[in-house]
C-alpha cells in the first residue's frame, strides 16, 4: 500500500501567516494526506490551533529586520544551516508539495524546494507581496492569491483563491447577527502582532466616551500586547466598563459570532474572518505596512459598506468614538454592515487552495533522486 503524500507548509511567525496555514492543513489531513509544519520557535506559538496530527519542523531561519550587526551578520549562515538541514529531510521524505504562506521561516522550505525540483507554491494573503514572497514568486509553479487584485511582478501570474479560514471560523460562516440595541452588547478588539499600541492606547478613551445608554450594555474583548496589558485593563476597570483584556484569546471566532462590532486592524486574515462570519467592522491600516497592504485589504469591505476604515493619521479618540457610535447607535445600520460583510466573503477559500495543491501534486514526476545540493 503506498504511503500517503505528504504535503509541507511553511509558514513564519505571525497570525497573518499561520491561520491560513493552519485552515490548509485541516483540509489536507481530512483529505488523506500528510501534513508538516515548518516553522520557527516564534511560529510554534500559533501552532496550538492545528490539528494534532499535524507535525511540527522548527527550522533555523533568520530576517535582516531584528537584532543587532552581529545577529544580522549571521543571517546569511542561519538561513543555509536551514534550507541544508530541511533539504535532507527532503530527500529522506519526498514531499509531494511544498507551499509556503510567508515570513522569513518559510525560507528554508521554498529554497530546499526549489533546489530539489519539488512541486511547490505561494499563497500570498495581501494585496502586496510580502519580502519572502516577492523572492519566491518567480521560483514556484503556482502564486496563489488571498486578495484580488494583487501586485505581482512581471511575468507572474496569480490565481485568486482568497484568504482560507480556520474551521472553527468556517464553522460559523453567516452566522446570524444580533444587531445593538438594549440588552448585553459586545464589542471585539483585535490588534494583530504588530502596532497594536495605538489601538491600546485610544481605543479605551473612545468606548468611555460613548454615550451612557451605549455604554451601560457593553462588554469589551481587548486583545492587547503584554506590554500594554496592565495599563489597559486598569483604565477599564477604573472607569467601570466590563471589559476582558488578553494577549491573544483562544475562542477568537466564537467572540467575534458574539460581536455587535469589531475593532481591528486590516490583516489578511483578520478580514477574511469578519467577512466569513459577517460583522461590522472598523478598520485601521497598520500605517507602515508594506506598500500599504493593509489599506488594500480592507478595500472590499469598505467598498461594500460592510466597515469603516480609519487612517492611522486621522485615528483619534473622537474619531473612533464616533465611528463606534454610528454602529452601535444605529441597529439597522449595524445589520446592513453584517450582510454586506457576508457579500464579500469566499469561506471556500481553503477548499479552493487545496485543490490546488493537488493539482499541483499532480504535476510532479515520478519520485526519483533529486540533484544534490553540491551538485547547484
Amino acid at each position: 500500500m503506498a504511503e500517503r503524500p505528504l504535503l509541507v507548509i511553511a509558514a513564519g511567525g505571525t497570525g497573518g501567516h499561520m491561520f491560513p496555514a493552519q485552515a490548509l492543513a485541516e483540509i489536507m489531513l481530512r483529505r488523506g494526506w500528510r501534513v508538516t509544519l515548518s516553522t520557527d520557535a516564534r511560529g510554534a506559538r500559533y501552532t496550538g490551533g492545528f490539528p494534532h496530527s499535524t507535525r511540527i519542523e522548527q527550522v533555523a531561519s533568520a530576517t535582516f529586520a531584528r537584532g543587532g550587526l552581529l545577529s544580522k551578520a549571521l543571517v546569511p549562515l542561519r538561513v543555509a544551516r536551514g534550507v541544508a538541514a530541511t533539504a535532507a529531510r527532503f530527500r529522506q521524505d519526498r514531499p509531494a508539495a511544498v507551499v509556503g504562506f510567508g515570513g522569513y521561516p518559510s525560507i528554508p522550505a521554498l529554497a530546499a524546494a526549489w533546489l530539489l525540483k519539488l512541486p511547490r507554491m505561494i499563497h500570498e494573503q495581501n494585496g502586496v507581496l510580502g519580502r519572502v514572497n516577492e523572492i519566491f514568486a518567480s521560483r514556484v509553479d503556482m502564486v496563489a492569491c488571498g486578495t484580488w487584485p494583487t501586485k505581482l511582478p512581471d511575468g507572474v501570474e496569480g490565481v485568486h483563491v482568497g484568504n482560507p479560514v480556520r474551521r472553527a471560523v468556517k464553522e460559523r460562516a453567516g452566522a446570524a447577527y444580533i444587531p445593538p440595541g438594549d440588552y448585553p452588547m459586545s464589542l471585539l478588539m483585535i490588534g494583530g502582532s504588530q502596532g497594536a499600541r495605538i489601538l491600546s492606547d485610544v481605543l479605551p478613551p473612545a468606548i468611555e466616551a460613548l454615550p451612557m445608554e451605549i455604554l451601560r450594555h457593553l462588554r469589551v474583548s481587548h486583545q492587547a500586547r503584554d506590554e500594554d496589558g496592565a495599563r489597559v485593563a486598569k483604565y477599564y476597570y477604573e472607569h467601570g466598563i466590563d471589559a476582558e483584556v488578553k494577549p491573544f484569546f483562544d475562542d477568537l471566532p466564537a467572540r467575534m459570532t458574539e460581536a455587535q462590532v469589531v475593532v481591528s486592524r486590516s490583516g489578511a486574515s483578520s478580514v477574511a474572518d469578519i467577512s466569513t462570519i459577517g460583522r461590522p467592522s472598523i478598520l485601521i491600516p497598520y500605517a507602515v505596512a508594506a506598500g500599504d497592504h493593509q489599506t488594500v485589504n480592507a478595500q472590499a469591505l469598505v467598498e461594500a459598506g460592510a466597515a469603516i476604515r480609519i487612517p492611522e493619521s486621522k485615528l483619534t479618540v473622537d474619531s473612533l468614538r464616533d465611528a463606534l457610535e454610528a454602529v452601535l447607535g444605529n441597529a439597522q445600520g449595524a445589520l446592513q454592515m453584517s450582510r454586506a460583510a457576508l457579500s464579500v466573503a469566499r469561506p471556500d477559500a481553503a477548499e479552493h487552495l487545496a485543490a490546488l495543491v493537488e493539482d499541483l501534486a499532480g504535476m510532479a514526476p515520478a519520485p526519483e533522486l533529486a540533484e544534490d545540493l553540491e551538485d547547484r
